[in-house]
């Protein structure tokens, strides 16, 4: 395993809190994303577009304009790439893929007859190659690539003085039109004794070298899911707290079920539907106490993760002098993503709900249009789909049948066990099932959600059928390779193929066949 170096000089305290170990991984990363020795450029007299936040959104609609001849600054105070790159998508696939491979070498003797595995595992090795790896994608968000891309890249505070001006490190960038990117930072609740240094969020948990022997979750949303299973694989003790019921709320109950019987069987000890009370610290270690149907009760753990939420980054950045309106839960915008100063737009997870990497990408790309074309495009129009890469996975895509009904529609609704896939029994990843939701009386997919172990992968066709109005039947006339996984999608559409061979049609076909035998 690489060595750390000392800690990172030329970084503030609390950039260099986000790249620990500083070793020559996290060297790589930062020279890519806020190189130290970073110059800013002299500012051009107007932009046609500013863009403050580099994160996904940010990056998208900086290097979209530019590639269309625009003059772009882009303006960023941490680090390129943003959550995703640097605490969020990439770091996070990385230890689940890993997290599985443990999984496996210890199941495969009993499931498959593969040579029996034993032994605590190397996560040291883990987090490293999870670092070259986020280091190695980092060259796309890197500074020097959008320079070369045109981009101005300014790395500071950036502020509104004005409804057309941003100041950054003593420079002010008058610009046509801005698009605020400035995204989301984890959320902590106001728990009596949850200060700084007594727990970890999802920008400082890719941060550790050691395997926490007691590992606790506050948190029983996608995120808190995700590194509770994985670090139960791993071999940590690990316990989940949620207020909810159960886990993934948002999920139909029976496909979270799927996900928490999982948990349960990977050693996740879930304690549901508590209160959390208070957290107090003694000799480096965490105590949780929580109140379960009126029970005091504690639970201690070595480390302890604090995954509730996201909060919108909308302080700091001048938003009263450039007249742009925005609440706790983000920048104002309306169905064109224009904020209430019509210079200024917002994207990316400080203006929407759906605070996921591709809907960031999407609607910068709707921003770019509406921004400097006077185009018209509608954030409403998005169908957005998402993954809980959990194990099984959770995807979802369009409307939940209670959604459908709300907005009026009646729905006819169609699931399919994966135990019925013959790729899925072989590959021994029958735990799951699709359910589709059709407008009743005809084959328009309203939405859909597949609980699969590659759930994610496997979305996609659903997502376009629903994005471009491709009904069912007309998958269930695309020939799909046998044996696969993806042929439940097609046995939703035989199946409702089927379903429309009502006995009268069925007894035409029989006289018809009688009569031409």
């Amino acid at each position: 395993m690489t060595e750390p170096l000392n800690a990172a000089e030329g970084l503030d305290e609390e950039l260099a809190a986000l790249v620990e170990p500083f070793d020559v991984h996290n060297q790589k990363l930062i020279a890519n994303v806020h190189p130290i020795s970073w110059q800013n450029p002299e500012p051009a007299t107007r932009y046609h577009l500013v863009v403050i936040g580099g994160g996904t959104a940010g990056l998208v609609s900086a290097a979209g304009a530019a590639g269309l001849g625009a003059r772009v600054a882009l303006i960023e105070r941490r680090m390129l790439g943003g959550d995703c790159l640097n605490h969020g998508c990439v770091p996070s696939k990385a230890i689940i893929r890993a997290a599985r491979a443990w999984h496996d070498a210890r199941t495969g003797a009993e499931r498959f007859g593969a040579p029996a595995a034993s032994g605590p595992g190397d996560f040291g090795k883990v987090m490293e190659r999870m670092r070259n790896l986020r280091a190695s994608i980092s060259r796309h968000d890197s500074a020097q690539r959008f320079t070369d891309l045109g981009v101005d890249i300014f790395i500071g505070d950036g502020s509104f003085v004005g409804p057309d001006a941003i100041e950054v490190g003593g420079r002010r960038l008058d610009f046509r039109r801005a698009i605020i990117a400035t995204g989301a930072r984890p959320f902590v609740p106001p728990i009596p004794g949850a200060e700084p240094g007594t727990y970890l969020t999802n920008e400082t948990v890719f941060s550790l070298t050691e395997l926490p022997a007691r590992f606790g979750v506050i948190g029983g949303g996608p995120i808190g899911c995700e590194i509770a299973q994985s670090f139960a694989r791993f071999g940590s003790q690990v316990s989940l707290f949620d207020m909810a019921p159960h886990v993934l709320p948002r999920e139909d109950s029976d496909a979270a079920q799927i996900v928490e019987d999982a948990l349960i069987r990977d050693g996740v000890d879930l304690k549901c539907g508590v209160k959390v009370l208070e957290i107090t610290v003694a000799d480096g270690v965490k105590t949780v106490h929580y109140e379960k149907d009126g029970e005091r009760l504690q639970t201690e753990v070595d480390e302890l993760l604090v995954a509730i939420g996201r909060a919108a980054n909308v302080d700091g950045m001048g938003l009263e002098a450039a007249g742009v309106e925005f609440t706790k839960h983000g920048v104002t915008v309306d169905d064109r993503l224009r904020t209430s100063n019509k210079r200024v737009f917002a994207v990316g997870d400080v203006a929407s709900k759906y605070k996921f990497t591709h809907t960031a990408d999407a609607l910068a790309r709707i921003a770019i249009q509406n921004a400097l074309f006077f185009g018209r495009a509608k954030a409403s129009d998005l169908v957005i789909p998402w993954c809980t890469y959990t194990s099984p996975e959770i995807a979802h895509v369009g409307l939940y049948e209670g959604d459908a009904v709300e907005q009026g529609y009646e729905v006819e609704s169609l699931t399919l066990q994966l135990a019925d896939v013959d790729r899925a029994v072989l590959d021994g990843e029958d735990e799951g099932f699709l359910r589709v939701h059709l407008k009743k009386g005809s084959d328009e997919i309203l939405g859909a959600t597949l609980v699969a172990e590659h759930a994610g992968d496997l979305l996609g066709e659903l997502s376009l059928a629903t994005t471009k109005g491709i009904g069912l039947g007309a998958i269930a006339s695309v020939i799909h390779p046998y044996p696969t996984q993806a042929e439940v999608i097609k046995k939703a559409g035989d199946t409702w193929r089927r379903g429309k061979l009502t006995p009268f049609v069925k007894k035409v076909f029989e006289i018809f066949l009688r009569i031409f035998n």
